[in-house]
């Protein structure tokens, strides 16, 4: 049986910017912005930056005055009818928030440190609590006055994905009737340095599937949903199946054999009741990484043998990490959202040097559209074999 979650309004924030449109002609146009070298202690890499002409909100709680959740406030606050409109109607205590986070208040603590260093003393308003996993989803609950169920969920680099899937379990359980989900991460300096320690960081702008690529280029931002299993004159969109699956292979590796990705799809696949043929494009996760982009070409060839139109934005945003799920599926939501019969996709950024080792993909090119788009599938894979992949449709084809 489908369980859809409706999507009343959804909005986000990356180094593309936020306004809907002017993203969306950036995806289909493959135009890289906020790319910067950044230092960090001995090392210097590329970090996808956010719009500094766009400053975030300021948060007058000190408790929750972070980087991550002034982001989750600018991305949130223009969804703020909506949410009081689902309010009015379920009450605050019937609105869930799960927020996808690799972020754990690591940059308060750190600038916390320096100031005690230099001034002998922790700044005012500093506590540890400042450090809470769950500070992201704490502090949109107190935005709204929510009272309900707060989670923060991280898996990862698909805590955002996994999110979706608990708030979708929760309202069909009869927990809440409604739900804020989504993710907000950004490049602190331990997850900077956490990934150059494994050599996982590029030198260059990440290149995914090139015989080329050399790694990730880190990035930051968010993406929010409000979302409900009620069909509404509101609901455009919908959350039609997602899977999930754990390899368990390795710390930090893939299974090589994509087998973890293969099994992620095709339960999305099912609970979606569609076939591979109904998807008519696909988000990759497509890092640049050696081994996520080998493993993830070979289960997408297996799930999709007969081909499908697919691309990696992580070349356009950088990896937002616990926000990189939902912020490609909100992705996959600008293309269902575009005028009808226009049917552009999001492109594929790269040097265009195929891997002769990988299956070969088709990635979508500058200006290309498909006859249909109806249903998008976005694909997401974590550290200890986290995998989700969801499915988004147009409620009506």
């Amino acid at each position: 049986m489908i369980r859809p979650l409706y999507i009343e309004k959804f909005n986000f924030l990356c180094s593309l910017g936020c306004n809907k449109e002017a993203v969306w002609q950036k995806l289909i146009s493959g135009i890289r912005e906020g790319f910067i070298q950044k230092p960090f202690c001995e090392s210097v890499c590329y970090v996808a930056a956010l719009n500094e002409n766009d400053p975030l909100p300021q948060i007058e709680n000190k408790l929750f005055d972070s980087t991550v959740n002034r982001i989750s406030k600018a991305i949130l606050s223009p969804m703020k009818d909506s949410i009081e409109r689902a309010i009015s109607k379920y009450g605050k205590d019937r609105i869930a928030v799960l927020v996808g986070s690799c972020d754990n208040g690591s940059e308060a603590s750190l600038n916390a440190v320096s100031y005690y260093k230099e001034c002998g003393k922790f700044p005012d308003g500093y506590t540890l609590d400042r450090q809470r996993a769950d500070s992201p989803a704490r502090y949109v609950a107190e935005l709204f006055g929510l009272s309900g169920i707060t989670m923060n969920v991280s898996t990862a680099c698909s805590s955002g994905g996994s999110a979706f899937a608990s708030a979708r379990n929760l309202i069909y359980s009869g927990f809440c009737d409604a739900a804020i989900v989504g993710g907000v991460d950004i490049t602190s300096l331990p997850v900077v340095l956490g990934f150059a320690s494994l050599e996982a960081v590029s030198p260059e702008p990440c290149n995914p599937f090139s015989k080329n690529r050399a790694g990730i280029t880190l990035g930051n931002g968010g993406s929010f949903f409000l979302v409900t299993k009620e069909l509404s004159e509101n609901s455009l969109l919908r959350i039609r199946g997602i899977g999930e699956s754990a390899d368990a292979d390795h710390l930090t590796h893939p299974k090589a054999d994509g087998e973890g990705a293969k099994a992620a799809m095709q339960a999305a696949l099912a609970d979606a009741g569609l076939s591979p043929n109904d998807i008519d494009y696909l988000n990759l996760h497509g890092t640049g990484t050696r081994l996520n982009d080998s493993m993830e070409s070979i289960a997408v060839n297996a799930v999709f043998p007969e081909g499908i139109p697919v691309s990696s934005t992580k070349a356009l945003t950088g990896h937002t990490l616990g926000a990189a799920a939902a912020l490609e599926i909100a992705f996959c939501a600008l293309s269902l959202s575009q005028k009808q019969n226009e049917n552009f996709l999001p492109v594929h950024l790269w040097d265009s040097e195929y891997d002769p080792e990988l299956p070969k993909l088709k990635f979508v090119k500058k200006g290309e559209a498909v006859k249909r788009l109806q249903t998008c599938m976005s694909n997401s894979f974590a550290f200890g074999g986290c995998n989700v992949s969801v499915i988004i449709d147009k409620v009506n084809g």
